[in-house]
Parts: structure tokens; C-alpha cells; sequence
């Protein structure tokens, strides 16, 4: 979590956790994400989080939970520095329970390329926009590598700025990929505050 936020943010993560295992079996129940679960096997009680940072957007918190344990945490940013979720290519990502529509480690979009969790359709907190092609992602070729073109070089904190995605820095995406596929993938990212 961030450390700047103190303990009543943290009671907040730990709640959004809780509430996120709650729904995360009957989310399951389709399978959505790909996550390989059987007719009536147990679901994996594994959520993603993802804590806003009022005062620096670019410098917030993805966090992965397995069991209502933390497992993972890493910097993350979303948007280019305006917390309104309603401005289209430039607010940070709306509150709420994402669905996870799908994940690649070779995602070839025109803006978006290698490692790439594309979320569902959403619509902002003052249902006058609907935030779409909204993915956890990084700065990278379509291999995950990095490129040479600045769109596809990670050159530091200033990279954690995006549309509104969700972005991390390369490397960590990369661990974050292995940690879900050995934990188990979430179907949801819930977003807080």
C-alpha cells in the first residue's frame, strides 16, 4: 500500500480484499478470464487492487492478494495526472470492480503492445462517459521487450503516466505475470479511492 496514505486507507484495501473474495466464486463461474478453473472446483482466492494516490495519480499501488494475504505491490500509475474519471484519455481510472476480459503476454494494439490485461467497459462515476480500452500494461514491443522507440521504452517515473490505464514498469508487469500464473489469476481488478 502506499505509506503516505495511513491507517484509514488501509482498513479501506483491507476491506475492498475481503469483499473482492467474497465475489470472486460466483464471478468464476464462467471462467471470463481464462483461468482454468473446473465445473465446481473451488475458486482461486487470488484479487488485484489497484489504490489510487490522490496526490500523485503516477504514483499509485497495484497490489496482488492471495488468501487475504499480500503477495505483491507494486508502483503503478493511471492517467496524466487528473483524477477526474470522466475525462477521456487523460483521467485516472474509474472506482470500482473490473472485470478482466482477457490477458497476453504478445498484445500487438497501435498503442499498446506485450503484456496486456484488458479490462472491461466501464462508465465513469458521473455516468457521462464510458471508459473503454482500459488495460493493466507497461512500455514495450509486442515480445515484451523493450523497444527503442520512447512509446516502447520505459525511461523512468515519468512513464507511469498513461490514458488511463493502468501502467507498470516492464519488469514488474513481467513478475506480475509469473506470480498470477502460479497463484492464480484474479477474474476482477477492483479500484479504490
Amino acid at each position: 500500500m502506499n505509506a503516505n496514505k495511513g491507517p484509514l486507507r488501509d482498513l479501506i484495501t483491507a476491506w475492498a480484499v475481503m469483499t473482492a473474495l467474497a465475489l470472486t466464486p460466483a464471478a468464476l463461474a464462467g471462467d471470463p478470464a481464462g483461468a482454468g478453473a473446473e465445473a465446481g472446483a473451488a475458486a482461486p482466492a487470488t484479487t488485484l487492487v489497484f489504490d489510487k494516490n490522490p496526490d500523485d495519480p503516477t504514483d499509485s499501488t497495484l497490489s496482488v492478494h492471495r488468501d487475504g494475504r499480500l503477495r505483491a505491490a507494486y508502483r503503478a500509475g493511471s492517467g496524466l495526472g487528473v483524477q477526474d474519471d470522466c475525462a477521456r484519455a487523460k483521467g485516472w481510472i474509474p472506482d470500482g470492480n473490473w472485470e478482466i476480459r482477457s490477458r497476453t503476454r504478445t498484445y500487438d494494439g497501435d498503442l499498446i503492445k506485450g503484456y496486456a490485461v484488458h479490462l472491461q467497459d466501464m462508465t465513469c462515476s458521473r455516468g457521462t462517459v464510458t471508459r473503454t480500452g482500459i488495460f493493466i500494461h507497461s512500455e514495450t514491443d509486442r515480445d515484451g521487450g523493450e523497444g527503442t522507440s520512447e512509446t516502447r521504452r520505459w525511461d523512468g517515473p515519468g512513464d507511469y503516466a498513461s490514458n488511463g490505464c493502468v501502467k507498470l514498469n516492464p519488469k514488474d508487469i513481467g513478475e506480475l505475470f509469473r506470480l498470477l500464473d502460479r497463484i492464480g489469476w484474479p477474474t476482477h481488478l477492483r479500484v479504490l479511492p
